[in-house]
C-alpha cells in the first residue's frame, strides 16, 4: 500500500492516520474494531509500542513507537492494513453487505486489478508525523482523544466515555479496553536497538 512519504528512519514514535476508503465507516459496520487490536498485539510481539489511539467507525489515529525490527515502518504500517482489509471483506461477507462490497471493488483501480486486488478497503496511503518532543506527542494525543468529542456526529461527550481509545488510560489512569504504554515510559525504552 503506497504511502504519502517514505519514513526514513527504522525506529521512532510516530503519529499515524489511516482511512477507510470513501470515508466509508466500515469499522463501524463490520463492528470490525477489533481488527485493529489484533494489529496491536502483532506489533507489540514485534517489539513495537502503542502510546495512544482512536479507532473511529472510519479512520484510526495512533500514537507508536516503532522499535527497530529491519523492517521499514511502511511497510510494518501497508502489512497492517493489508491484513485489516482481508478481515473487514470478510465480515463483509459474512453480514451479507454486497452493497459494500462491490463499491469496494469499483474503486480498485486498473494497475492494482493486475495484480489480482479486489477490494479498496483503505485509502492507499496513510499520514504519518514523527512525535520528537514530550510536547508534541501531548498535542497529538489531545487531538486523537477529543476526536470522538467533535465531529459532526458525536461519540461520546467526554473522550474517556470512548471505549475505542486510548483517552480513558489517559484521562483516568484506569486501562480502557486496550492497554497502552504511557509516553513518558517510553523515555526509557531504547527503539534504535535492533529487535
Amino acid at each position: 500500500m503506497s504511502v504519502r512519504k517514505q519514513i526514513a528512519f527504522p525506529d521512532g514514535v510516530y503519529f499515524i492516520t489511516f482511512t477507510c476508503a470513501g470515508w466509508l465507516p466500515l469499522f463501524e459496520i463490520t463492528n470490525g474494531y477489533h481488527e485493529v487490536y489484533k494489529w496491536f498485539d502483532y506489533l507489540k510481539q514485534q517489539g513495537h509500542y502503542i502510546a495512544g489511539y482512536v479507532i473511529m467507525p472510519n479512520h484510526v489515529h495512533a500514537v507508536i513507537a516503532f522499535g527497530n525490527t529491519g523492517k521499514t515502518i511502511n511497510s510494518i504500517v501497508g502489512n497492517g492494513k493489508r491484513f485489516m482489509a482481508y478481515e473487514l471483506v470478510k465480515l463483509l461477507k459474512e453480514k451479507s453487505r454486497t452493497d459494500i462490497l462491490v463499491q469496494l471493488e469499483q474503486w480498485v483501480n486498473d494497475t492494482d486489478k493486475r495484480r489480482a486486488k479486489k477490494h479498496e478497503v483503505f485509502e492507499s496511503s496513510f499520514d504519518s508525523k514523527e512525535c520528537r518532543t514530550i510536547e508534541f506527542i501531548q498535542q497529538k494525543l489531545n487531538y486523537i482523544h477529543q476526536n470522538p468529542c467533535r465531529n459532526e456526529k458525536i461519540w461520546a461527550k467526554l473522550p474517556e466515555d470512548y471505549v475505542h481509545s486510548s483517552a480513558r488510560y489517559y484521562y483516568t489512569s484506569e486501562q480502557g479496553i486496550y492497554p497502552v504504554t504511557s509516553y513518558m515510559e517510553l523515555q526509557d525504552i531504547d527503539l534504535a536497538t535492533r529487535r
